[in-house]
């Protein structure tokens, strides 16, 4: 199993459960395809460093875990396909 990071910045529309719902959403994808949460990081609202579609902020979060790569593949499918995300970045943790 390979060590991952994958960062997230969600739409600051959303409300609290709307958030929660997306976190839980990709956390259970993860563990469901058989990987292993690390650690998680609810980073809270913060300003964007430039406007991403006439969007100045976002809700950041951050998932460290672990899995194969067929993990990582369909977090980015469904991360593409997510409306609430506006950017998100998955990267391979070197030993």
């Amino acid at each position: 199993m390979n060590a991952y990071e994958v960062m997230f910045i969600l739409s600051p529309d959303l409300d609290e459960e709307g958030v929660e719902a997306g976190v839980t959403r990709f956390s259970e994808l993860i563990t469901n395809a058989g990987g292993e949460i690390v650690q998680l990081e609810r980073m809270g609202r913060r300003r964007l460093a430039y406007e991403i579609n006439k969007v100045n902020e976002g809700y950041y979060v951050l998932i460290d875990f672990k899995g194969s790569s067929e993990v990582a593949q369909e977090l980015d499918r469904v991360m593409k396909i997510t409306d609430s995300v506006i950017r998100y970045m998955i990267l391979r943790k070197d030993k």
